[in-house]
């Protein structure tokens, strides 16, 4: 029995079902939120030119490169990254143990944008029972308030964000007065397992498939309507233009802590290492690129599957959705209603989405039903995403251990609801969330992205990559792309990583020594990362003694 022929066998229905499917994983909160926020609270068009430039010499030859090892290891039964690397390396066991960075950080980024998930569905359900007040059958899923999200001033809308997320204090929505979030995040975390519990075919891909043209829809609606809206309040500096601006202008005026207003450069915020980091984990975050889905999703393409052509539609699908629509239905309209003067309360993603954006829904007209509408996009987004992220760790489970998908499916979503569970419970200032997000999503894909690329370039190698690419593909990638990929990315990644670690580790350090839920926190991933490289290292022992069989049957 061959190594192959020991798998289950788990294909996506087409092309266009992977391409939906890693759309789906690309496209979710990173674009609706998390983008506009980083935008803003990173020099605003400044950041953009480190963005575009992580664009092109990181994401699309990476995605590229990444696709093909991942089909390539698919054709050789194996579907996680510790086992891709595993082929790639000629058997590796080391290599093969390297690949559970690749498995850990989506895992532990799903045990947190769970969390936020569920937000959107309260926002999304307590928004649909405003719309429907005028018809009598209004509704409020949060406890003392009445139905849709409405109030006299920002401070409410503050205070309804807080009093949701348990931001007062640790154990908050342990309560049976204040759980709405807690039965929610549970909700969405039942959703999430349902789908990776049916696999590839009947779970994931069927849901993407039915969710991507859902969520174009709410877009093109919301984007429709805040072009439309041209200045509403009449006051100077609050037209659609203005808000394009204040996103795209590179040099701009912002108030200091003292009230004072002062012009910031764009060469001062380039010589800034926290923008260069921000931008480029940004990229790897909202693409998903060397954070296991992709490599993942492509392991189960046919072996004459197109990944040239996929990893360009799913790169660019991202990208159309982020900047194209993520900047636009954000940042210009809460520009049009609040003014500039208050973006000080932009440079949070949650506050810009969940604090921000409820204000402005508040002062336009219909603004229950946008409001809903938006909430709802955001809640599509991000099942499509969070899916992907346990993925991994099911194939994981399935290639070490030898488990069934569904039990492998039950134990993954298990352990990861253990962890949405813990940011849950230290919730005080969101101090759990912001750790786990910071590490995971910021610092570990640009740690994990330079394994891969090792793996890729100097241990598969040139000559395997080229090919792999060529295989099946429609169009004719640059010749130069696996140049780039080893010589301008890798360096390119390496500096981004050196720089800030001089400027910031230090501080970074003191902060969690003095931060006992920062200390709880990556005690926990920690354990969750132990646990993941022991996986991986026992996959590798598993697959060597198949192997072994083999030629002995030989």
């Amino acid at each position: 029995m061959t190594t192959t022929d020991a798998r289950k066998k788990d294909r996506w229905g087409s092309q266009l079902g992977v391409i939906l499917a890693v759309s789906g994983s690309a496209v979710g909160l990173g674009n609706f939120l998390r983008f506009p926020g980083q935008v803003v609270g990173n020099g605003g068009g400044a950041f953009m030119i480190p963005y575009v430039v992580s664009l092109l010499v990181v994401a699309i030859p990476l995605a590229t490169a990444e696709w093909a090892l991942g089909r390539s290891g698919g054709r050789h039964g194996y579907h996680s990254p510790a086992g891709v690397y595993y082929s790639a390396s000629n058997r590796s066991a080391f290599w093969g143990a390297m690949g559970s960075f690749a498995t850990v950080a989506p895992f532990i980024i799903g045990m947190y944008y769970v969390f936020i998930e569920a937000w959107c569905l309260v926002y999304a359900a307590q928004y649909l029972g405003g719309a429907l007040a005028p018809l009598g059958i209004g509704f409020s899923v949060a406890p003392s308030s009445p139905p849709g999200l409405f109030f006299d001033d920002a401070q409410g809308y503050e205070n309804f964000f807080g009093s949701l997320v348990g931001i007062g204090k640790n154990g908050a929505l342990f309560s049976l007065k204040t759980s709405t979030a807690l039965f929610a995040t549970l909700a969405c975390a039942g959703i999430n397992f349902l789908l990776v519990y049916r696999g590839v075919s009947r779970g994931i891909e069927r849901f993407c498939k039915a969710a991507a043209p859902l969520i174009l829809l709410c877009s093109i609606a919301v984007i429709i309507r805040v072009i439309t809206l041209g200045n509403p309040t009449g006051l100077p500096g609050r037209s659609f233009l203005d808000g394009l601006g204040f996103m795209w202008n590179p040099t701009r005026e912002v108030a200091t802590a003292s009230g004072e207003v002062v012009r910031v450069g764009v060469c001062e915020t380039l010589a800034n290492p926290d923008v260069w980091l921000a931008a480029t984990s940004q990229i790897f975050f909202s693409v998903s690129i060397c954070l296991g889905a992709v490599c993942t999703y492509a392991s189960y393409v046919k072996p004459r599957g197109d990944v040239a052509l996929s990893s360009l539609a799913a790169t660019a699908t991202n990208e159309f959705c982020e900047v194209g629509f993520g900047g636009l239905m954000s940042i210009p309209p809460a520009i049009m209603f609040l003014g500039a003067r208050a973006s000080g309360s932009f440079a949070s993603s949650f506050a810009l989405g969940f604090v921000v954006l409820p204000n402005v829904f508040g002062l336009m007209p219909f603004g229950q039903f946008w409001g809903f509408l938006f909430f709802f996009l955001l809640l599509l987004a991000a099942v499509t995403s969070s899916v992907s992220m346990i993925q991994p760790m099911v194939a994981l489970l399935q290639e070490s251990r030898g488990w069934t998908r569904e039990r492998s499916a039950s134990v993954a979503a298990t352990v990861n609801l253990v962890g949405t569970l813990v940011i849950c419970w230290y919730t005080l200032k969101l101090g759990a969330l912001d750790v786990f997000d910071f590490w995971v999503a910021n610092f570990l894909p640009l740690v994990t992205a330079i394994i891969q690329t090792v793996v890729v370039c100097f241990v598969w190698g040139e000559p395997a990559l080229r090919s792999e690419i060529a295989r099946g593909s429609r169009i004719k990638p640059p010749l130069f792309l696996v140049t780039v990929v080893k010589y301008v990315s890798f360096p390119y990644m390496i500096l981004v990583v050196l720089f800030w670690s001089c400027r910031n580790m230090g501080t970074r350090i003191h902060e969690i020594a003095n931060s006992p839920v920062a200390q709880i926190s990556l005690v926990f991933m920690s354990i969750v990362g132990i646990a993941t490289l022991a996986l991986a290292t026992g996959a590798a022992k598993r697959w060597r003694r198949i192997a072994d069989a083999d030629a002995t049957e030989r």
